[in-house]
């Protein structure tokens, strides 16, 4: 039989907030985190908005001198893996650190780095490019700093998958701990691509949200209305290990990793495959990986991008894989008020769905103000809902046709 594996710890960084408490107390009260662009000139882009980790401060997490060799993301994912580690006490223990793992992925990695880097190099020349410029951009680093940090020496890789890169992170640590292969992992993800280039580009695609006078009314996953999604940023991250080891350390136990499963749509580059064909499979074989029936599940932290493909697709995804339970499942989707954190997503959206188990609250989707015929399930309008959930899911769907389904279950021991 394969070995139960738990979550000891969490960490997030969010437009919400830095910290769990802070993310989890802005969803709660259905706080928008999205707002103008500050950082940089956005006047002549069409999307000017975005979640921003605002409160973010580097030296709280470091020196100044790692911070200066670190992208952003890195001070993310490096910070979100603080808070974890010191919850589990992972750190504290005096166990084989061979056997503790890192996977942590991101969708584009150091953009903040590459964008400065290539204007230094047109600016003033190859001359000036930094040192640190490569280790600086490289998807892998933030798991290798975190590794080097903490002196974990298990498993260890990075995994990109666009949106889904998080929870693919997550679910492969999951599998590396089942197998044997170690007894605890750190793993989610990490982003910060609210940039210039970035901003461009995905506007020139029209997948973000042009909703520039009302920015906490931008990202409406669900909505008739909506009109794209809202760029966000920051990091999720989990300890999750063997439950024999945490059990022998007497580690605080948020929930149990219940299942999850990967699969690819082969369809479209950036589209859902029709009816949400691979999105229904990936969920069907996530429930089966984790050995529950559909009408177990009482809530679905949703991809829900607030694109019009995607909410339709998924919707409809749901309703093949659950039948007449779907309508008494609760989904939501927590973009509405982070935005979308792309390969951090599906780390922060798994925190979450460990925090709605343990705390017993499910957090809303804001900004439904337009029912859409096509979206009919309980979306978690507007307001948060107290409700006991024994098992919750957590979908991430990437560019690529690239699907990942975490289960999370409450531990009963």
């Amino acid at each position: 039989m394969s070995r139960r594996v738990v979550v000891t710890g969490v960490g997030l960084v969010t437009p919400l907030g830095t910290g769990v408490e802070k993310t989890w107390d802005g969803l709660c009260a259905g706080r928008s985190g999205i707002t103008a662009i500050s950082r940089w000139d956005a006047s002549k882009h069409e999307t000017r908005i975005a979640g921003e980790a605002t409160d973010f401060k580097p030296e709280d997490w470091m020196d100044k001198k790692e911070a200066h060799r670190t992208d952003p993301y890195c001070q993310f994912a490096l910070a979100a893996t603080q808070m974890a580690v010191e919850q589990s006490g992972i750190a504290d223990d005096s166990a084989d650190r061979d056997r503790v793992g890192v996977i942590i992925g991101s969708g584009v990695g150091g953009l903040q780095t590459l964008e400065r880097a290539h204007q230094t190099l047109i600016d003033k020349g190859p001359d000036r490019i930094s040192a640190f410029f490569v280790t600086q951009m490289i998807i892998n680093i933030a798991a290798g700093l975190v590794s080097i940090r903490h002196g974990f020496r298990g498993p260890h890789w990075s995994i990109v998958s666009a949106c889904s890169t998080g929870a693919h992170a997550i679910g492969e640590a999951f599998k590396v701990i089942q197998r044997g292969d170690a007894d605890a992992m750190v793993c989610g993800g990490a982003e910060s691509t609210i940039t210039p280039l970035s901003i461009a580009g995905f506007g020139a695609m029209r997948a973000l949200s042009t909703r520039n006078e009302n920015p906490a009314d931008a990202s409406r996953p669900f909505d008739k209305d909506r009109d794209g999604f809202v760029m966000g940023e920051g990091a999720g991250v989990l300890v999750i290990e063997a439950l024999d080891r945490a059990r022998a350390r007497r580690a605080p136990i948020l929930c149990e990793v219940a299942g999850y499963a990967a699969n690819a749509d082969a369809y479209h580059q950036t589209r859902p495959a029709p009816e949400g064909a691979g999105a229904a499979q990936c969920m069907a074989l996530a429930l089966k990986d984790a050995r529950v029936n559909p009408d177990e599940v009482g809530y679905i932290n949703a991809h829900g991008t607030s694109t019009p493909y995607n909410d339709a697709s998924e919707t409809t995804a749901i309703k093949t894989v659950f039948g007449d339970h779907a309508h008494d499942l609760a989904v939501s989707s927590t973009k509405s008020m982070t935005g979308h954190m792309l390969g951090a997503a599906g780390g922060a959206e798994a925190v979450i769905c460990a925090l709605a188990i343990q705390q017993g609250v499910l957090p809303p989707t804001i900004n439904q103000q337009t029912r859409d015929p096509e979206c009919d399930l309980d979306y978690v309008s507007n307001q948060a809902r107290e409700a006991k959930v024994d098992v919750a899911m957590s979908n991430s769907f990437g560019f690529g046709g690239a699907n990942a389904v975490l289960l999370f279950r409450r531990f009963y021991g």
